[in-house]
């Protein structure tokens, strides 16, 4: 059952990279690196849900602790600055963006985390 569950998760987040991917959202330098990283770390969580050994574990603790720290930095740093958040006050923006952070990209980087320090 939790394995139908990663499965759907990572449907989604292929999903919406291609999504943003075609709609042409990845405009600035750091969206394209972005992009990157989320293909790289996909393919990390694929990997573990599959239980297939892609690259080694080295490789992989090394793209989860570049993967999260990008992840917070480009999160609070270049998404706080969008138009979906202009009517959220200013004080308020960085608890929302952590909580959509944890929500949507926190089973990420548990899997990737299992999957390189296992």
């Amino acid at each position: 059952m939790i394995y139908i569950f990663w499965l759907i998760y990572l449907g989604i987040l292929g999903t919406v990279a291609i999504g943003f991917l075609i709609k042409g959202e990845y405009k600035t330098n750091a969206a394209k690196v972005d992009f990157v990283f989320s293909i790289i770390t996909w393919i990390g969580l694929f990997g573990y849900v599959t239980n297939n050994q892609i690259l080694t574990p080295l490789v992989w603790k090394c793209v989860f602790v570049i993967g999260l720290l990008w992840d917070i930095i480009f999160s609070f740093k270049y998404v706080n600055k969008e138009e979906a958040y202009e009517e959220i006050p200013p004080s308020f923006r960085p608890i929302v963006i952590g909580i959509t952070l944890i929500i949507f990209v926190g089973p990420l980087y548990y899997g990737l985390f299992q999957y390189a320090f296992r």
